[in-house]
C-alpha cells in the first residue's frame, strides 16, 4: 500500500509540474510576437560635412511591439554593413544606439552618424556607403524589426594641432586662452587670429598644451621673430599696440610674425565699387567683424585686410568656404570666385575669424 501511495505522490507532483510549465510557456513563448507595421527611415542618402554635425541628417520611426507581459519594451536600432546580414554570422557586426524603453523614434546628428561610418563600421571617407539597419525589441525575448538601407558618404576629421596664447591681455591663462592652428596639410605651420585690448605690455606666449608645461615658446627680444623655448621667466612675445592681430608660427623654421588688421569688403557689390573699402566694425562682444550697408545682386565683392591685396578672402568654388585668395604666409590660392549677395538690398555682413582655420561670413538682408 505504501508503494502505490508514493507511486500516486510522483504521478500528482510530475502532473502539477508539467501543467505548470506548460502554462509559463504558454504566457511568454508560444505565442507569435512580432513587429506590426514596417520601420521607415527618413532619408534614402546622406553626405555629411562639417556643416550638418550638429543637426539631425537621418531618423528612424517604428511602431510598437506588443508583447504578453505588460512591461516596458526597450528599443534599440542596429546598424552594419549589407556583407554582415547574410551567412551563419549575420549580425555579428553591429553597432546597437538604445533608444529606450518604450521609445519609438531615434535621431541621428551628422556627427554621430559620421562616427558610425567611419569609427564603428570602418566605411571609407568620400564615398557613398550602403548601411542596413533594424530595430530590436526586448522584453521576455528578442523581437527584430524588417531592415532599411540608406547611403551615406562621411568624410574624416581632420584633428589638427593648436597653438595657445597666453599672455597680459587675459591674465596669463594658457587653459583659457586664444589659440592659433596648425594649418591642414602644412606640418607645424599655425595661423589664426587674437584680439588684444588696449593697456598693458601687450606681451605673450605661445604653448602647445592648455598649460605651461612641459613645452612654452617666446621670442629672445620679443619682436626679432624668432622663436625660442622659453619655459620660464623672459622671452614674451609682444605687438607694439593693442588692436586684431593676425598671427603665424612656422615650427619647422622656428620664425613668428604678428600683422595688425582691420577688415572691408571692396568690390562692385560695395558701396565704393572696386576703387573705395567700404570699412567694418569690430565686435568685441561678439568676436565677428560686422558693417551694415546697401549691397548689389549685380556685382560681387571680396573681404580684404588693411585696404590692401595682401591678406584677402575669396571663395571656394566647390565647398563655398572662405579661403584665403592672397596670404604672405600660406601663399597666393588661384581659382576662388569673389562673394556675391542674392539679391539687391540693405545686409548686414558679418566677418567671423576668431575660430583658427574655420572662418565664416554672414550675409542678412534687413
Amino acid at each position: 500500500m505504501r508503494t502505490i501511495f508514493q507511486k500516486f505522490c510522483l504521478i500528482l507532483t510530475a502532473a502539477i509540474f508539467f501543467t505548470a510549465c506548460k502554462k509559463d510557456a504558454a504566457l511568454t513563448y508560444l505565442d507569435v510576437v512580432d513587429f506590426p507595421q514596417k520601420l521607415t527611415s527618413s532619408a534614402t542618402e546622406v553626405v555629411l560635412t562639417p556643416d550638418n554635425n550638429n543637426t539631425s541628417v537621418v531618423s528612424f520611426s517604428w511602431p510598437s511591439v506588443t508583447f504578453k507581459v505588460p512591461a516596458p519594451v526597450n528599443y534599440a536600432v542596429q546598424f552594419t554593413t549589407p556583407a554582415d546580414t547574410l551567412g551563419s554570422t549575420a549580425w555579428s557586426k553591429v553597432h546597437t544606439i538604445t533608444a529606450g524603453d518604450d521609445v519609438l523614434l531615434q535621431s541621428l546628428s551628422g556627427a554621430t552618424l559620421n562616427d558610425i561610418a567611419l569609427n564603428k563600421l570602418g566605411l571609407p571617407k568620400d564615398t557613398a556607403n550602403t548601411i542596413v539597419a533594424r530595430v530590436v525589441a526586448t522584453l521576455d525575448r528578442k523581437v527584430y524589426s524588417n531592415t532599411v538601407s540608406f547611403k551615406v558618404t562621411p568624410y574624416r576629421v581632420t584633428v589638427l594641432k593648436t597653438l595657445y596664447l597666453p599672455g597680459d591681455y587675459q591674465g596669463w591663462n594658457p587653459g583659457g586662452a586664444p589659440v592659433i592652428r596648425e594649418v591642414k596639410d602644412k606640418p607645424e605651420m599655425y595661423e589664426g587670429y587674437v584680439y588684444i585690448p588696449d593697456g598693458g605690455s601687450y606681451q605673450f606666449k605661445m604653448t602647445p598644451q592648455p598649460d605651461w608645461t612641459p613645452m612654452a615658446y617666446g621670442d629672445a627680444t620679443g619682436t626679432s621673430g624668432d622663436i625660442i623655448e622659453a619655459n620660464y621667466a623672459g622671452g614674451n612675445m609682444s605687438v607694439a599696440s593693442g588692436g586684431y592681430y593676425y598671427l603665424t608660427a612656422n615650427l619647422n623654421t622656428k620664425k613668428w610674425t604678428n600683422t595688425k588688421t582691420t577688415w572691408s569688403i571692396l568690390g562692385d557689390a560695395s558701396p565704393g565699387g572696386w576703387d573705395t573699402d567700404t570699412q567694418l566694425t569690430y565686435d568685441q562682444a561678439a568676436k565677428v567683424w560686422k558693417v551694415t550697408c546697401n549691397m548689389s545682386a549685380a556685382g560681387s565683392f571680396k573681404f580684404r585686410a588693411n585696404n590692401a591685396w595682401q591678406l584677402d578672402f575669396g571663395i571656394d568654388p566647390v565647398t563655398k568656404e572662405l579661403k584665403y585668395a592672397d596670404n604672405p604666409f600660406l601663399g597666393y590660392t588661384p581659382n576662388l570666385d569673389n562673394l556675391t549677395v542674392p539679391e539687391s538690398g540693405n545686409y548686414t555682413i558679418t566677418l567671423d575669424l576668431h575660430n583658427a582655420g574655420n572662418y565664416t561670413y554672414i550675409l542678412h538682408k534687413n
